[in-house]
């Protein structure tokens, strides 16, 4: 132990991001995985950096102006911070464009996948896109072109737009020069061509490339000398100042208007842009040349996931998989009475996407219907605008349910879906709130209130992922339905405290932020030390999504210099430094990305043997253990307690092949196929699909 720990003893937030985002991208370098999945992960690498820019680029650059000289837990000012995340960036994706059009789409042209670029088209497929460009795309158009009469347009944010560089006179002896063409955004993006006119199996041409074929048109007499695609991400944090506020849903609504015209932050253009293009569009968003990202192929990546989704070729796709309906769900009739005694026998897991989430729906269907349930509870945080659940929560407030619904309409990119549903659910006399201001809900619970032999008894679902059908087939999450009467009673007074007034409530078994999580979390983990330092076993597991919050990263640090045995398995960004010898050289960490994407938030602590084990809403961050309505609730069945540690746990720290060893300076390597080869996934739909 005579090194010295490392100073800092915390990792940058945004680098860490960039890490992971790296392992996502390194999916899509796999020959093994199915093609289209590999296109699948270079989309989903561009869908996170125009998150990651949005939100966390713009907050550096708040930083960097508003607390220039400030030094973070990481030991960077925030432009130290800004420097190096936009070098990481830069780097990241180079590395995409390159594997974009060096491997990934070369290998779907082998396979008759072809984005059909315009120098090789041939003159049927010309004549055919030319129709389409003056049928479809012209008509929409509006070009710009620049001059004191003619300002720069407002730009949506990443909106798909042209700079044309154009020479001549117009009709009204103009000289002509720059112009600036919108692609207007009801037009699709990704365009199939008839098989008859393409030649290929699959052949697609792109809006893009239409507009840069056909620009000419739009500027009659004029000569074009460039056409270039380019599009800006701009600051999309949203700011509701919870001390003028009187009604959050009009607050809200009027900052989502102005969304889309943030500050911009980056600058994405054609690689072939030239300089003096570039520094008239640097000089209009204000930006600089590190926020400039030059892009082979189209500026906005993610529009190609509709060959993912549309393309019929299951043998270049994942295998399907149809989620299980476990026992003894699976053999359920529409009886309310049936399935309320199944609960009420005992509680019953569900470990998504491995199983179905359709008994929640179930559940909730079976409540609505149910002339004995008197009322019914819910948090939404995301369910999308296409959802049964949402639909069922409706059709109960239709039937005279007292139905409450928190709905948390500040769940970043879903808000208006989430104004919407409110006012559908007011308009047929649901109970809608808000939550808190200031404290999103996050929280992932239902409660049902039954009468039975004259009494209320309450019927609970909790969970760690989100009320969303479609992101239950993506996302791996546990729920739990309960009829423990003290869990169901913690519920209701959550419910009742984001509903009302009043003083905090105490509670039997859950663990709530921003009031006990946190200090729980730090109490269990002081427990091991202290059974660490008595010579008894003393181990930790965790596994979630991000682990940045420095109260607890220090506890864990002072648990591994006590001798605690600590696995972590952080899917994100993660702050902490393991095997440091002196400060964590007992805390290991791996990552797991792979077909399906790891968001169950799992804590695992010995406790000298009664093994406690909670499942929880929130990750080890600030936000979600000070800024947000979260939970964490004990899994009390023995069984299922046993089946969450190894699904969950045991599983992902022996996989061997979708598995990442973080280190100590932040970068992780692949865990080498060591053994007999485990797959987390494709055991867990083995196993779980045998039930």
């Amino acid at each position: 132990m005579s090194s010295e720990p490392l100073n800092p003893p915390l990792l940058n937030r945004e680098l860490s991001l960039l890490k992971f985002n790296e392992r996502v991208m390194a999916m899509a370098e796999y020959p093994d995985v199915p093609l289209l999945e590999r296109l699948r992960y270079l989309c989903i690498v561009s869908s996170n950096l125009d998150e990651f820019f949005e939100i966390r680029i713009s907050s550096l650059k708040e930083q960097q102006r508003q607390t220039p000289g400030l030094v973070g837990q990481d030991g960077l000012t925030p432009s130290q911070a800004f420097d190096l995340v936009q070098q990481a960036a830069h780097k990241l994706i180079d590395r995409q464009s390159r594997m974009l059009t060096g491997a990934v789409l070369p290998a779907l042209e082998r396979q008759g996948i072809v984005l059909l670029e315009p120098v090789f088209w041939s003159d049927t497929l010309r004549q055919w896109a030319y129709d389409v460009f003056n049928r479809d795309v012209m008509p929409m158009l509006t070009p710009i072109g620049l001059d004191p009469a003619h300002p720069f347009p407002r730009v949506y944010n990443k909106s798909l737009n042209f700079i044309v560089s154009l020479s001549g006179q117009d009709a009204f002896g103009r000289s002509a020069s720059i112009a600036i063409v919108q692609a207007p955004r009801a037009l699709p993006r990704v365009m199939r061509v008839p098989d008859s006119v393409s030649g290929v199996p699959h052949g697609y041409v792109l809006l893009s490339a239409l507009i840069s074929a056909f620009v000419g048109d739009v500027f009659p007499g004029l000569d074009v000398k460039g056409v270039y695609q380019w599009r800006v991400t701009r600051n999309s944090d949203l700011f509701v100042d919870e001390e003028e506020i009187t009604n959050l849903r009009q607050a809200l609504q009027g900052e989502l208007s102005q969304r889309n015209f943030g500050a911009a932050v980056r600058l994405e253009i054609d690689h072939a842009m030239p300089e003096a293009l570039e520094v008239f569009l640097q000089h209009e968003f204000l930006l600089q040349p590190h926020d400039t990202y030059r892009v082979i192929g189209p500026v906005n990546l993610s529009r190609l996931l509709q060959l993912c989704n549309t393309i019929d070729r299951p043998d270049l796709l994942f295998p399907k998989h149809d989620p299980c309906v476990p026992p003894p769900f699976d053999v359920l009739t529409d009886n309310a009475d049936e399935l309320f005694a199944l609960i009420a026998r005992k509680d019953r897991l569900l470990h998504h996407p491995y199983q179905s989430f359709q008994p929640v729906l179930s559940f909730l269907r079976a409540a609505s219907r149910d002339p004995a349930v008197v009322a019914i509870k819910q948090t939404i945080y995301r369910t999308g605008e296409d959802s049964e659940l949402m639909r069922l929560l409706l059709a109960a407030a239709r039937a005279g349910k007292e139905v409450t619904v928190v709905v948390e309409l500040m769940a970043r990119f879903d808000e208006q879906t989430n104004i919407n549903w409110a006012a559908r659910l007011e308009e047929v006399g649901a109970h809608v709130s808000y939550g808190v201001v200031g404290h999103k809900t996050h929280a992932k619970m239902m409660l049902v209130l039954r009468r039975e032999k004259g009494a209320i008894r309450r019927y609970g679902h909790l969970g760690t992922g989100n009320y969303h059908p479609r992101t239950a087939r993506l996302y791996t999450d546990f729920g739990l339905l309960t009829a423990d009467q003290k869990l169901c009673h913690d519920l209701d007074n959550v419910f009742s405290l984001l509903t009302g007034l009043g003083a905090r409530r105490p509670l039997q078994l859950l663990l709530q932020s921003p009031f006990t999580l946190h200090e729980s979390m730090l109490a269990l983990l002081r427990d091991e030390v202290l059974n660490a330092k008595a010579g008894k076993k003393a181990r930790i597991m965790a596994k979630m999504n991000s682990l940045l919050e420095p109260v607890i990263i220090e506890a864990l640090y002072k648990a591994s210099q006590a001798g605690v045995q600590i696995d972590l398995i952080v899917r994100g960004a993660c702050a902490l430094r393991p095997g440091v010898p002196g400060l964590s050289e007992n805390i290991r960490l791996r990552s797991i990305i792979g077909r399906f994407l790891e968001h169950a938030r799992v804590f695992y602590f010995y406790a000298d043997g009664t093994e406690k084990v909670y499942l929880s809403s929130a990750d080890w961050m600030d936000r979600n253990f000070f800024r947000r309505v979260e939970i964490g609730f004990p899994v009390l069945d023995k069984a299922l307690k046993k089946r969450v540690i190894s699904e969950a746990l045991t599983y992902a720290l022996r996989d061997n092949q979708l598995a990442w060893r973080g280190l100590s300076d932040g970068t992780y390597v692949k865990v080498k196929g060591r053994g007999k080869p485990l797959n987390l996934h494709e055991h867990l739909l083995q196993t779980l699909s045998d039930q």
